[in-house]
């Protein structure tokens, strides 16, 4: 006949112990001696026992001891991209030692409102909302869940982006600012022919490539337009204008150099790319390799992120604290976790300014900047 599978009070029950000191050899093992836990663990063993039941423990607790990463990307990015890469992990640090677990809701770039039932669904104690459109349903569903939320990137916080003084905490960069230094190299090199080739501008998949100023001051992913329109800016006060710009709606290696092929149709003079991405920047590197052309010989690049396969390929570049980022948020979050579990706090409280963190960037000179070749 088989053996009865052990639960939590016939465990406690056979050590002679009480139900909440099994259940402490699971979740707070420091209150225990090592010896008195290995007791409870190997009874626990012998009898099939794998610990308390999470879900009687969040139906008790209220908790369900998870913060819920909102991505508008296909979950490979996460994993495939290292900006996103470099945050997660400054996230997961950050949380692993609250206690709090990762879970990633990715909707797609191209997913609309049938987002909100995963949303409304997920369980979990928190959101990141990490750089969602302004223009989409994803922040509004969040803030519908009435729990502690930290926007991350985007949307900015600002006039109508939907993260007002009483809103949702944020934490990013200034990105118009931080792209600047990178634009200027190229100027005080003493280019006057500079495209740039970005990620996408807006959620609309349609709407990629040849783009202008007028399109990017429309723009409703406000990380992107801030970097365009902070080198735009850098170039305009140098007499530059008619500065050609291409975007593809992925960040993926095979997108950046079709977007560096039609930005060198579009303006075959052109001695310079201003990339808002290293991912971009990279793709434009190689697509140059390709056709004879020498970086920063024939064409300066510049890219923006500091990952570490462009820096490591002398790109030049800004580099934003990615992991710092993500570290930043998991303690905001904790903190707000907190204030709600003590029931003076929520991302609905109108009574407390949420927290606002704008992380410092770094220029990185690189080695791919050059003044530009005679013709």
């Amino acid at each position: 006949m088989a053996q009865r599978r052990g639960t939590l009070a016939s465990i406690a029950a056979e050590v002679g112990v009480s139900r909440t000191t099994v259940s402490n050899a699971y979740n707070h093992p420091d209150q225990l001696s090592p010896e008195l836990r290995e007791r409870i663990l190997a009874a626990a063993r012998a009898r099939g026992y794998t610990g308390p039941d999470p879900t009687a423990r969040s139906l008790r607790t209220r908790q369900a001891g998870a913060v819920g990463v909102i991505l508008t990307e296909h979950l490979a990015y996460a994993f495939e991209d290292q900006a996103s890469i470099d945050f997660l992990a400054g996230l997961s640090e950050s949380s692993a030692g609250a206690g709090n677990a990762l879970t990633l809701i990715p909707l797609g770039p191209s997913q609309g409102s049938e987002a909100s039932p995963l949303i409304a669904a997920a369980l979990v104690d928190a959101f990141v909302v990490y750089s969602v459109p302004h223009s989409g349903p994803h922040l509004d569903a969040v803030l519908a869940r009435g729990v502690p939320v930290v926007v991350c990137d985007q949307p900015y916080p600002a006039a109508g982006s939907g993260v007002g003084e009483s809103g949702p905490a944020y934490v990013g960069i200034d990105d118009a600012v931080a792209i600047a230094p990178a634009a200027r190299a190229l100027v005080e090199a003493g280019h006057r022919r500079i495209g740039i080739v970005g990620k996408r501008l807006f959620s609309d998949e349609s709407r990629e490539g040849t783009v202008t100023p007028e399109d990017v001051a429309e723009a409703d992913m406000h990380v992107q337009r801030g970097r365009i329109t902070g080198a735009l800016k850098v170039f305009a006060e140098a007499g530059i204008a008619d500065v050609p710009i291409v975007t593809r709606h992925f960040n993926d290696h095979a997108s950046a150099i079709d977007a560096a092929r039609e930005l060198f149709a579009l303006a075959p003079d052109v001695t310079a790319v201003l990339c808002t991405t290293d991912s971009m920047a990279l793709g434009v590197l190689d697509y140059c390799r390709s056709v004879g052309l020498d970086v920063p010989g024939d064409v300066s690049v510049t890219g923006f992120d500091g990952v570490e396969q462009a820096l490591g390929r002398g790109l030049t570049t800004v580099v934003q604290p990615n992991k710092r980022k993500g570290e930043a948020v998991g303690r905001v979050l904790t903190e707000l976790i907190g204030e709600a579990g003590e029931g003076s706090g929520s991302s609905g409280d109108s009574s407390r300014t949420a927290p606002r963190i704008i992380l410092p960037t770094e220029f990185s000179p690189g080695q791919t900047v050059a003044p530009p070749r005679a013709r």
